[in-house]
């Protein structure tokens, strides 16, 4: 599967420290500052993929006020290019020295944000390939976790890593220890997707974790540069990764859903392909339906419009499709449970709802917690929630309302 984000990609170069985790312990506050309080699972598993160092990275804290976003998938942790098991980032940048990283995400926890870690993609060598083991991998991974003090981490398993059963092993074995030494990390694993939902090696993958005994909270596919086209191919792909999930591992339906994450490229994807916005929303209204845990995409250096908006190419500074910047970014405010912020002011909801009339649902409560399908009567109206929501007012107009008027009672 080509992948943009690696074939894009741009290096700086660096000089290789190989650094213990000792070490990294003792200089962690030199990269980023001590993790502030963690953020809702939500958020990590909302988070879409930023590229720090290529790709023309785009101000976090610009997006953050632009649209509520809360975080960041920041891509990607390799082995070094020149070879060993430490952590680099793009395989040229050693973790153990770096500072232009943690300065991002010093801003964005200071602007009351978080940040997840994604190791591997399509491009360089991976950790799982070059490490001699689960344990040596985990290490590896556990300088990166104490470095930048994460509460989350996703590992893409893509080709032609996924290709290679030991450095699977390695990496699902990593995971399953980064998980028992961190409690309450937040774990992502995150596959290629094709129209069965994954192939032949995402099979195997699951199957290793099978074996291993090993469960995160989620397993992401990627239903793009597949034969993939629009949101129809990816929910029917979902769906299939679904019944995957459930002969693996022996669930039913809804704790499959539960444990299962899309993973998606906005705009013009590398083999032409096309997801616009009304293709994000229908896919978020599956995944919220359906419970999913987690909705991503790739990438917010993509996420604003190209010059002319589409001309035919692929881009990875921009979408090449028409858009406002950030548009693909507050679909996943929106999984997240929050409602992005308008250009245009709004009244503000009167603090004691009309009454509901003669209806059968409960009237609306300000302070209640609703999920897609809750029905409440507000004005003399029901209303049906399409996903999470809290203090969202019946009625309120515009792109992101979350209400459906189901008419008067």
């Amino acid at each position: 599967m080509k992948r943009l984000r690696a074939l894009l990609c741009g290096a700086a170069t660096a000089a290789l420290a190989t650094t213990g985790l000792a070490a990294f312990t003792a200089q962690q506050a030199s990269g980023a500052s001590a993790a502030t309080t963690a953020l809702s699972t939500r958020w990590y598993a909302a988070a879409p993929y930023l590229m720090p160092h290529d790709n023309n990275p785009p101000d976090a804290g610009a997006i953050m006020d632009a649209t509520g976003l809360k975080a960041f998938q920041l891509a990607f942790v390799l082995a070094p290019n020149g070879g060993g098991c430490s952590p680099t980032w793009d395989g040229t940048s050693p973790v153990s020295s770096d500072t232009a990283v943690g300065t991002v995400v010093n801003a964005i926890r200071a602007k009351g944000g978080d940040v997840s870690v994604s190791i591997g993609g399509y491009g360089g060598t991976k950790l799982g390939q070059a490490c001699s083991d689960a344990a040596s991998t985990a290490a590896a991974y556990q300088q990166v976790i104490t470095k930048y003090q994460l509460k989350a981490i996703d590992f893409d398993l893509e080709e032609p890593e996924y290709e290679n059963a030991t450095a699977i092993a390695h990496e699902i074995g990593a995971a399953k220890i980064l998980q028992q030494n961190n409690p309450g990390l937040y774990v992502s694993v995150t596959t290629a997707g094709t129209a069965d939902g994954t192939g032949w090696f995402g099979k195997q993958m699951l199957n290793e974790a099978k074996a291993q005994g090993f469960t995160p909270n989620n397993f992401s596919i990627m239903p793009f540069d597949g034969g993939f086209n629009g949101a129809a191919a990816q929910t029917s792909a979902l769906t299939n990764f679904n019944s995957i999930l459930q002969s693996t591992f022996g669930w039913d339906a809804a704790t499959a859903y539960a444990h299962e994450g899309f993973s998606g490229m906005n705009g013009r994807s590398d083999t032409g392909e096309y997801f616009r916005q009304a293709d994000f929303q229908t896919v978020l209204d599956f995944a919220t339906s359906h419970h999913m845990d987690r909705f991503t995409f790739w990438s917010l250096n993509r996420d604003r419009q190209c010059t002319p908006a589409d001309n035919g190419t692929t881009s990875g500074t921009c979408s090449s499709v028409a858009q406002s910047d950030w548009d693909f970014a507050k679909y996943a405010v929106k999984f997240a449970g929050v409602t992005p912020p308008t250009t245009t002011p709004t009244t503000a909801p009167p603090t004691t709802p009309p009454p509901g009339g003669n209806c059968a649902s409960a009237a609306w409560n300000s302070g209640a917690v609703y999920t897609a399908g809750n029905t409440v009567s507000y004005g003399g109206h029901t209303w049906k929630a399409k996903w999470w929501t809290q203090n969202e007012t019946p009625g309120t107009t515009g792109e992101w309302g979350v209400w459906q008027d189901l008419g008067a009672c």
